[in-house]
């Protein structure tokens, strides 16, 4: 129940077991194309979409490196250990112009345009920050990359077809998200999405090398890889968009809201702060619930009893190391899942003293999934 690498689905794990073909072959072109076409679909785009061999992480330096060069200025968005790798890669490629906001609250717009005002190339966030549990205003930033005329570029992870994300609506340049998120594959594969904006401003060879946006833009035109991709992962992300597709990419979607929204009811009904702060143009996230530690309780008697019963959370990370605990909803995760999590977590904190007795988080949650 952590918020990825999630579980993944018999019929995913039986795709990777089909034998090998050849990456330049006809068979492969057609699950590259048929790849491409639903991704567009889960993206909600006209752009183009390429598929990378990386984690996530490279589909960010793909877009950074492929559009800011030496001197180029970025302005990165940060409030979680995710918009801080943004940084960390315009620092690489460019001049980066940080707007670092303390974990888990929400953007100052007012701050953001500022910055814009004084001239970027792009700018970068996070959609959905995955170590602090929030949502943040992609729209909003949208509208004020396009009034200053710089490239939006926005890590959707951990939100792609899990929060409502609208590539072409909210103005979104390049946006990216990862194989072992909301699509319920293994580890290895970054999509993203590119806008015919975008793609205009890369140059050949710019940033890195296997990770070069344009030469990845230029074979995808033949539904090729410039390189030799991770073959089986394309049989499993072909298998996991179709079963993404048969249940219904808005259905999915609201399956995942309502396992969140019972994490949330649970932890009201056992007084667990959730830990990121919203405002009017910041939401919870559908696909991971982060909270306060309970006090009475440690992180290593939390988490530790409950993966001794068999359930597995994430800890915080950096500075909220210890402070507090997040609950993945995402994937082919399911009501049952959800209770049995929120059932074990009960069984801790009463043998731990902070709760007297079992069965309101149960409840509670069961009745929000229901609603």
């Amino acid at each position: 129940m952590i918020p990825g690498p999630v579980k993944v689905p018999q019929r995913v794990l039986r795709a990777m077991a089909k034998p090998m073909i050849s990456h330049r072959s006809a068979d492969f072109e057609k699950i590259y194309e048929d790849c491409r076409s639903r991704l567009k679909d889960l993206f909600d785009t006209e752009n183009e979409v390429v598929v990378l061999s990386g984690s996530g992480t490279a589909g960010m330096e793909a877009a950074v490196g492929g559009i800011i060069g030496e001197g180029e200025k970025v302005v990165t968005v940060t409030n979680g250990k995710f918009g801080e790798r943004f940084t960390e890669l315009g620092d690489r490629y460019g001049s980066i112009v940080p707007l670092d906001f303390p974990w888990g609250t929400p953007f100052d717009l007012a701050r953001i345009e500022a910055a814009l005002e004084d001239g970027a190339k792009a700018i970068t966030m996070v959609h959905n920050e995955t170590s602090v549990g929030i949502v943040n205003p992609a729209r909003e930033v949208g509208k004020l990359a396009r009034k200053y005329d710089a490239v939006f570029i926005v890590d959707g992870i951990s939100s792609v077809g899990g929060n409502e994300f609208l590539t072409d609506e909210w103005g979104i340049d390049i946006a990216i998200t990862g194989s072992q998120k909301c699509l319920a594959v293994p580890p290895g594969l970054a999509m993203v999405a590119v806008s015919k904006r975008a793609m205009d401003l890369l140059e050949e060879g710019k940033g890195g090398y296997y990770t070069d946006l344009k030469a990845h833009l230029k074979k995808a035109s033949k539904n090729q890889t410039p390189y030799t991709p991770a073959v089986s992962l394309f049989f499993a992300l072909q298998e996991a968009l179709k079963m993404a597709a048969e249940e219904g990419f808005p259905e999915r979607r609201a399956r995942m809201a309502a396992l969140a929204g019972g994490v949330r009811a649970a932890a009201s009904a056992l007084d667990i702060q959730l830990f990121p702060q919203v405002n009017e143009h910041t939401t919870y996230s559908n696909t991971v619930t982060a909270m306060k530690m309970p006090s009475g309780i440690s992180d290593s008697q939390l988490r530790g009893g409950m993966r001794k019963r068999g359930v597995v959370v994430s800890g915080g990370q950096e500075g909220l190391k210890g402070k507090i605990f997040r609950i993945g909803t995402m994937g082919a995760c399911t009501e049952a899942d959800v209770l049995r999590t929120i059932q074990t977590l009960e069984l801790v904190l009463e043998k731990e003293g902070v709760i007297s007795s079992l069965g309101a988080g149960v409840e509670a949650a069961s009745k929000a999934i229901e609603a």
